[in-house]
Parts: structure tokens; C-alpha cells; sequence
């Protein structure tokens, strides 16, 4: 059964959702934009089924509590300290760590800049950071992908995508995540303050620091479909992990693997989480 909770830390109370015994092996998990911790939803359930404590929860900006109104206050640093302060409150030393979309990078520069904290990292639809900046610089293609990640930085932003009912939100999705759960999405973005907390995730710029190899039993999972990330960039992650390391490829899929596919990847999550 799927608990709904609150975890209080020093920056306010993120919302989360959480499975399983407390005293079981910790998994974190990490959504991405524009979405929400129940996004993790069925991934959660099983894990807690399966004997692990798992919790996913709102992120800096999408959990009331804690929105932030400055724009400098969404950068990696402070989304990476989310997680520490996260998993510190929970007293877990240790843990898995899961990511997608933005929760993705996120999960990237935890697991290089605190590897003695994480366990393994799965990460779903984003590449290696390196990986990805390379590409945008040498792969025409995937500098096309991203195009939309100056876009959102415009003050207009939030009115276009609010616009006729959410229009622009709602086909992001593709149609390929059920329509209650992009209706829940949107009503949490449609608060006051919400979707441009999101949006100030693209706003903060770039990370300060240069992320290099990481160390840790890492998993990427990649989809044929992604309208976000290309091949360059899901190929050429592996030349930045130097520990164990799992690439896997979902044809026909979209960018929103964890919904679209959650039986697939959540078999694949146990099977990595089993090393």
C-alpha cells in the first residue's frame, strides 16, 4: 500500500510517497518535468511489495512546502542537497537512487558528486550530463532535441503552456501517460507559482562544476522514441561510467518510459537493484 507523507528538512517539507517496511533496503526515485512523484507510482508499489523501503517525492518547486521564489535558488547544487537533505531526514547513510527526465540529472550528479552515499543509480531517458553536452556541440540532431530548453527559459512560457486548458502541457505526454494522471500534472502546475518553480529548474543555468566519470553500479535506460535525447548522446554515456555499468534500449517507446512501460522498467529496476 502506497503511503502519502511528509519529510521535513531544513529548506521545508517535501510531499512524497513512499512502500514498504521502513527497515527495508532504501530506494529514492526522482521524477522529472512536468510531472510529479506519482509518476513513480507503480514503481513504488512493487518495490515495497518486494521488501524494499521505496520513496519518491516532489521535488524543489513542485512540493509547496518547498518553492523557492529566486531563480538562482533551482540550481543543481541546491537539487542535489534536496536529495542528501531528503534521504539525511529518513536516516538512510546509504541508498538506491533513481531518476528520470530531470530527475535523471539530478540522480547523475549525486551519484558523482556523493558516491559514497549512493548504491546503485538507475537513470531513464537522460544521459551522462558530459554525454549530453558533447552531443549538443557535435550532433546536429540532438542540438534540434534540445531547442526547447531555451525556449522555456522566456517569461511568456507559463502562459502558453497554461493556455486553452493546459493544451501545450497536455501534448508533451504524447498520449502515451494515461489521461488521469496528466490531469493531476496539470492541476498541480496550474497552482499559483507552480509551473514557473518548474520552469526555474531550466532558468538556473548551468551547473557551476565539470561532472566527470561516475563510479557507482549504474543502469541507463534509453527508448528508441525520445523525443528529448538521441542515440549520440545514449551511446556515448557509457565512456562516463567506470563502474559496472547496464545500457538498455526500449524500441518503440516514448520519452515517458516509467508510465508508458512500468512493467518493463520496473522489472529491470529489481533486476539491477539484485547485483
Amino acid at each position: 500500500m502506497i503511503e502519502q507523507l511528509g519529510v521535513e528538512t531544513a529548506d521545508g517539507v517535501f510531499d512524497a510517497i513512499a512502500a514498504g517496511p521502513v527497515d527495508g533496503r532504501p530506494v529514492l526515485l526522482l521524477h522529472g518535468f512536468p510531472e510529479a512523484a506519482v509518476e513513480w507510482e507503480h514503481q513504488v508499489a512493487v518495490l515495497g511489495r518486494e521488501g524494499y523501503r521505496a520513496l519518491a517525492f516532489d521535488q524543489r518547486g513542485y512540493s509547496p512546502g518547498v518553492r523557492p521564489e529566486r531563480v538562482q535558488e533551482y540550481g543543481i547544487t541546491s537539487l542535489v542537497g534536496d536529495v542528501l537533505a531528503v534521504a539525511d531526514a529518513l536516516e538512510w547513510t546509504r541508498f538506491d537512487l533513481v531518476g528520470h527526465d530531470w530527475g535523471g540529472a539530478v540522480a547523475w550528479w549525486t551519484a558523482y558528486e556523493h558516491p559514497e552515499r549512493v548504491r546503485t543509480l538507475t537513470a531513464v531517458s537522460t544521459p551522462h550530463p558530459r554525454a549530453l553536452s558533447d552531443a549538443l556541440q557535435t550532433d546536429e540532431d540532438q542540438h534540434l532535441r534540445s531547442g526547447y530548453m531555451t525556449e522555456w527559459r522566456a517569461s511568456s512560457t507559463e502562459k502558453r503552456m497554461l493556455a486553452d486548458n493546459a493544451t501545450a502541457l497536455r501534448q508533451m505526454f504524447e498520449w502515451r501517460v494515461p489521461p488521469s494522471k496528466v490531469d493531476e500534472y496539470v492541476q498541480r502546475l496550474s497552482e499559483p507559482g507552480a509551473l514557473t518553480a518548474a520552469l526555474n529548474w531550466y532558468r538556473a543555468g548551468r551547473p557551476g562544476g565539470r561532472i566527470e566519470h561516475v563510479t557507482v553500479p549504474t543502469m541507463y535506460v534509453w527508448s528508441t522514441e525520445d523525443v528529448a535525447f538521441g542515440s549520440t548522446a545514449a551511446f556515448d554515456t557509457a565512456k562516463w561510467v567506470s563502474g559496472p555499468y547496464r545500457f538498455e534500449m526500449l524500441e518503440d517507446v516514448s520519452h515517458w518510459v516509467p508510465e508508458q512501460v512500468p512493467e518493463v522498467l520496473t522489472s529491470l529496476l529489481l533486476e539491477h537493484l539484485g547485483l
